[in-house]
């Protein structure tokens, strides 16, 4: 039985059109995949403000503790480049509900884990859902959208991908302060159990597939390559505290080496157009460079996640509800302002806000390193406000500026691509940050700081490194500009 067979909605749709059945009301599918997405994605940074609470309760260090996170991000980020065969060959139905299945198993495992394992288990089995969910919703937009309202939908969007994840520990606060730390795992269960329920009324094939080959190699290469650099990443930071399994050296030369291997797999295969993740979508300046903004912008954003509510329970003394709702407005703040930055992208493109925002952004993070141990609640606020500001008039310029620049044939690998390195970046910032703070307060320490003082040390110094890689890209921005209309774009179908 060939392919068309199989699904019969999508035999009028040639294999590298972007043409969507006309009979077929997309409005729905995508209203869907949006919310299902701010639900799965929220899970990336839930366990920040829990990690202080979850290290006594399981009697873990924090460099243990934050594997919560950066496994999480880990395995989206090996994940996620089976994501272009994935939706090249089969349907969007059938890919939601492998996506939002394989999430609820996760939260139901980590809602009932006993222990640090079954809860590490949880969040990976989570994480594997949440990896389909974002590449899913961005090729989706980009085949059912009209270029000249894809910026308006990418500000949409950016509140699933930056919101989500900068309103996680807020949400993780309120229940903290009431609740157990498992109930941040049952209180998302029955909402995830809806969004199967719904998907099953609205969600409809509204993308075309094709035949497409699964290279097994490439797999275990990315996997190598991605899991080897961040474990490594992460091992530094265990190294710090006396914890690592084995020398550091050993997976950041394992994952440098699979990850060559990997590209050289895939400049040879896509030749035949099989490659797992295709690389031609380099071949765009555009997209190279907003690629490149694009992980920086997400290593500040979740290294700032992870390391503040260490910081404000650790050196401040905060409680969870405090840290919580002393992050919130900056989250609110991003949403409010994402589809206006959207709306101003298709009218003036993304210059005047690529700009001004990765200033702001570094600014903010040189703001930030002035917090020690008597720093005021208001300024905290002030600066993470700013942070957030910053970051939001970035993000979806540079999100819709990468893959408007890709033909169609294209948009699965770009999505793919961009989602891949979109959690590279946040695992290895939240790596990054937490290796840094943990170096940092192991030197004060050993120079005889108490351990409030100590931490604080370690938190300055991460922080300033921070502020000196978004600096540095500050300069890169000013090379950013709209992408010119690409041949095969789509025609406006979304209802």
């Amino acid at each position: 039985m060939t392919l068309e067979q199989q699904h019969p909605e999508t035999q009028s749709v040639p294999v590298n059109s972007a043409v969507v059945t006309p009979a077929i009301r997309t409005g729905p599918v995508i209203a869907l995949l949006v919310a299902s997405a701010f639900v799965v994605i929220l899970n990336e940074t839930i366990m920040g403000v829990a990690l202080p609470r979850l290290m006594v309760d399981l009697n873990i260090t924090a460099a243990t503790a934050q594997w919560l996170t950066t496994g999480f991000l880990l395995t989206m980020a090996i994940v996620i480049p089976l994501t272009g065969y994935l939706l090249a060959r089969f349907p969007l139905r059938r890919i939601y509900f492998m996506a939002m299945s394989l999430f609820t198993l996760g939260t139901l495992i980590a809602a009932l884990a006993p222990g640090f394992e079954m809860l590490l288990a949880g969040r990976v089995v989570q994480a594997s859902g949440t990896a389909i969910m974002m590449p899913l919703l961005m090729t989706t937009v980009l085949n059912v959208v009209d270029p000249s309202r894809r910026g308006r939908m990418m500000g949409v969007i950016s509140i699933v991908i930056a919101v989500a994840p900068a309103i996680g520990p807020t949400v993780s606060g309120l229940i903290l302060s009431v609740l157990d730390w498992r109930w941040m795992f049952w209180l998302v269960l029955p909402i995830a159990v809806l969004a199967l329920s719904l998907g099953a009324v609205w969600v409809r094939n509204v993308t075309q597939t094709r035949e497409a080959r699964f290279d097994i190699g490439s797999v275990v290469l990315s996997a190598l390559g991605f899991g080897g650099l961040i474990f490594g990443l992460s091992s530094i930071g265990e190294s710090a505290s006396g914890h690592a399994p084995i020398p550091v050296w050993i997976p950041l030369i394992v994952g440098a080496l699979s990850l060559a291997a990997f590209v050289v797999r895939q400049l040879a295969l896509q030749k035949s157009d099989a490659a797992l993740l295709d690389l031609r979508t380099f071949r765009s300046r555009a997209f190279s460079l907003a690629v490149v903004l694009v992980v920086v912008v997400m290593s500040a954003l979740f290294g700032s996640l992870i390391l503040l509510p260490l910081y404000l329970q650790q050196v401040l003394g905060l409680d969870t509800l405090t840290v919580g709702l002393m992050l919130l407005p900056g989250g609110v703040l991003m949403g409010v302002i994402a589809p206006i930055v959207g709306a101003l992208f298709d009218r003036f493109g993304p210059t005047p806000l690529v700009i001004p925002g990765m200033i702001v952004a570094a600014g903010a993070l040189w703001g930030m390193t002035t917090f020690g141990t008597e720093t005021s609640i208001a300024w905290i606020i002030a600066v993470h406000m700013t942070l957030n500001l910053g970051l939001g008039c970035v993000f979806t310029p540079l999100l819709t500026s990468a893959l408007g620049s890709l033909p169609a044939r294209l948009y699965s690998h770009g999505s793919a691509t961009v989602s891949t390195l979109q959690q590279v970046a946040g695992a290895a910032g939240t790596a990054l940050f937490i290796t840094l703070m943990s170096v940092g307060a192991a030197t004060a320490a050993a120079e005889g700081a108490d351990a409030v003082a100590a931490t604080a040390t370690g938190v300055h110094t991460a922080f300033v490194t921070g502020a000196i890689i978004a600096s540095a890209a500050v300069v890169l921005t000013f090379f950013v500009r709209k992408p010119a209309p690409v041949e095969g774009a789509p025609p406006v179908v979304a209802h």
